[in-house]
């Protein structure tokens, strides 16, 4: 069996320039984004496979969901949105929703030259130390960061930083588990 990321490729490009065409990128991606967060959770996919249920309840029911929840353009009221979701339906696959909905965003971010950042750190940063990380990040991948911060106590100190593909571990931890396997050799 095809593993999600594969399954969700097609998909999400399909939308993608369905939404790039009508300048929707936004929107879409906001709305796929809540219903990706919806079906990641299992009870509600079982739910959704329960065979006593035909494939147009399924749709009454997501639309619902979906307009309570504010995913707008999956919520019925746009017609590509209600015939992607048609779409997903007819072929079992609304479990791959949180997998389409990351491959949108990077989709996304590769047209508008963005990237998102994580910051992990020891302790909380200031605003100067998440400026200069950003100005650095730009400089380095040559698109503009949006940065996310988190703390992990357990880095005793320094930083390590997820930007797409690259990671730039400058923490604490690491350096001195660095250090005590330079020293055992």
């Amino acid at each position: 069996m095809a593993d999600n990321n594969t399954i969700a490729r097609p998909y999400a490009t399909a939308i993608f320039e369905l939404a790039k065409d009508a300048a929707l990128l936004g929107p879409w991606s906001e709305s796929l984004a809540v219903a990706g967060q919806l079906l990641a959770d299992r009870g509600l996919v079982e739910y959704l496979g329960n065979p006593q249920f035909n494939d147009e309840q399924r749709l009454v029911f997501l639309t619902g969901l979906f307009d309570k929840a504010g995913a707008k353009m999956l919520a019925g009221n746009d017609e590509k949105g209600k015939n992607f979701l048609k779409l997903l339906i007819e072929y079992g696959r609304m479990r791959v929703l949180p997998e389409i909905s990351n491959h949108f965003d990077l989709l996304k971010a590769d047209v508008e030259n963005t990237v998102d950042a994580t910051v992990t750190s020891a302790s909380k940063l200031n605003d100067k130390q998440v400026a200069e990380i950003a100005a650095a990040l730009k400089k380095r991948l040559g698109r503009e960061v949006r940065i996310e911060t988190q703390i992990d106590e357990n880095l005793i100190g320094g930083a390590v930083i997820r930007a797409g593909d690259v990671v730039i571990d400058g923490s604490l931890r690491a350096r001195l588990e660095g250090l005590a396997t330079a020293l055992i050799k």
